[in-house]
């Protein structure tokens, strides 16, 4: 990502803080959490929330590496979908981004999909939900001491902070770089082309010397395919008895599923 990228992320950041802190006020109130308190499993607290909201979160293997997540609403029933074929870095920041399309922005899309957390998309909706994610994942007073615990730890090396960030927080690299600049931690001075291109290779190899969690980057490929439908089904059925749901619907609900599982997974 060029500096000129950054610097319109930035901007929007600047101009637009104000009303992303009050969203995030909102979601913890509806987490039941303290604001001044970290979220130590985002996915946890969220898959209830959600659920309240009528979205069922799990993770799949997609067959496209490039998509970091997507959100579909169909049947009466919304889907946030994980892709876990994408290293465990980028969980955190593309839940955190749905949460934002889903709760804040319900007249956004009701199927949207969204690249690899890496892109940051010049338009408003995008800017919002990435400043919304930035936020919520690496919450502004905690980063700011765990920035400068790091950077006393590293000989002013920004790269090695970057990293050692991006371990702790289980966040992608991009992501630190910006969220470092919109708290005012480094200057654009120390932005080099060599810190913007560090690949994921020489990322991987940088965590190894520094003793930390490599296992970040790998992806897991979980696939809660049969658990969501056995969720539907359970769900479903308790309707059916108390007469809000028929065998027809459910038996269609089911099929839908399915065939958006295996269609994300390319198995049709």
């Amino acid at each position: 990502m060029d500096i000129g990228r950054i610097k319109k992320i930035v901007d929007y950041s600047s101009n637009h803080k104000a009303e992303i802190v009050t969203d995030i006020q909102r979601f913890y109130a509806l987490g039941g959490i303290d604001i001044n308190s970290d979220f130590l499993n985002l996915l946890q607290i969220a898959r209830r929330i959600l659920f309240d909201k009528g979205y069922l979160v799990f993770e799949l293997p997609f067959a496209d590496d490039e998509i970091g997540a997507m959100c579909y609403k169909g049947d009466g029933i919304g889907y946030v979908v994980l892709n876990t074929s994408l290293p465990v870095i980028n969980y955190n920041f593309a839940l955190a981004h749905e949460i934002y399309h889903v709760l804040f922005q319900q007249d956004y899309h009701m199927t949207n999909i969204e690249f690899a957390a890496e892109n940051y998309y010049e338009h408003d909706e995008e800017f919002a939900a990435n400043l919304f994610a930035g936020m919520i994942v690496m919450p502004e007073n905690g980063f700011i001491r765990m920035f400068n615990k790091y950077k006393a730890e590293s000989q002013d090396s920004i790269r090695d902070v970057f990293i050692k960030l991006m371990a702790y927080y289980k966040a992608p690299y991009m992501a630190v770089v910006i969220r470092s600049i919109e708290l005012e931690l480094c200057g654009w001075k120390q932005l080099s082309k060599g810190i913007l291109d560090y690949s994921k290779d020489q990322i991987r190899d940088r965590m190894f010397e520094l003793w930390l969690d490599v296992s970040v980057l790998d992806a897991s490929f979980r696939d809660d395919t049969r658990r969501i439908e056995m969720m539907i089904r359970e769900y479903g059925q308790a309707y059916i008895s108390e007469g809000f749901l028929s065998d027809h619907v459910l038996d269609n609900v089911i099929s839908n599923f399915q065939a958006l599982s295996s269609k994300i997974k390319g198995e049709s």
